[in-house]
């Protein structure tokens, strides 16, 4: 599979076109060149103005530009599982992202994320900004912002720990009686880290638990991080844990968020019946 990333300032006699540069400068085809444009790996610099992503290949390019190309194969050939809209209250939406769906893209491209997908989605087109974040092999409810007042206020309720977040997961082993709900209150890179449960039951075919979590702060990987800390590691998790494999994928979803409308005032709750 073939992967390379190129990075080039438009000289006075190249080519004018996106498209036709970049074919000009590497040993790819007009066509994986146009696939990876739509798919967002191609990144333009003016002389001034932001880099952005540059999806249309008959773009004029000017003499000082930078073009740059980030193409992976492997990446560009996934076609990504589709999210589902649960809500949309117009200047934000709620999204269940499904587990092998990126939040957002990287360098690479964005096509398996659901930023790119939410973008996609509206007509007439609407900007997406992403208020959280959940990791590729999880899956649950998701926030997005459609405008920069919506961004900032609901950011603000994340930052401020005013929304609630619940997941529910499936881990490893039997609680005993005496810890069938508590706290775990690790901290993370030296940071505070809070993560209340409760056993809702045991499977002793399996010999793993499902538990109600709530969590109020957002520390990377916190719930996978802090329940192999207490040797109840997340069924399917591929990187904490031991003897916690499994064929179906990670079991831990985010099911559930509440917090108070910054636009109405109003309690809202959002949730997620995962069976």
């Amino acid at each position: 599979m073939q992967k390379l990333s190129l990075i080039k300032t438009v000289a006075p006699n190249d080519p004018a076109t996106a498209c036709d540069f970049l074919a000009a400068c590497t040993s790819l085809s007009k066509s994986r060149i146009k696939d990876a444009m739509n798919k967002g790996g191609v990144w333009l610099k003016r002389q001034k103005g932001k880099q952005h992503r540059l999806r249309r290949a008959t773009a004029n390019l000017k003499p000082g530009d930078i073009l740059s190309i980030y193409y992976e194969e492997a990446l560009l050939s996934i076609t990504p599982p589709r999210a589902e809209l649960i809500s949309d209250q117009k200047r934000y939406s709620v999204w269940f992202k499904p587990a092998g769906l990126m939040s957002q893209g990287t360098k690479y491209g964005d096509h398996c994320s659901l930023l790119r997908q939410v973008e996609l989605f509206y007509k007439p087109k609407r900007n997406a900004y992403l208020i959280q974040r959940l990791d590729r092999e999880a899956s649950g409810l998701m926030l997005l912002a459609h405008d920069r007042i919506a961004a900032g206020r609901l950011s603000r309720l994340f930052q401020t720990r005013q929304v609630i977040k619940k997941y529910t997961a499936r881990v490893l082993g039997n609680f005993s009686e005496t810890r069938l709900q508590g706290k775990i209150d690790r901290k993370l890179e030296g940071k505070t880290a809070e993560t209340e449960f409760a056993v809702n039951r045991y499977d002793p075919l399996t010999h793993t638990s499902e538990v109600l979590i709530v969590i109020r702060t957002g520390r990377k990987h916190q719930i996978r991080r802090h329940f192999e800390m207490i040797g109840h590691p997340v069924i399917g998790d591929p990187r904490y844990g031991k003897g916690n494999q499994n064929k179906e994928g990670m079991q831990l979803v985010a099911t559930a968020l509440e917090f108070e409308c910054p636009f109405n005032k109003k309690r809202v709750v959002f949730e997620y019946d995962w069976g």
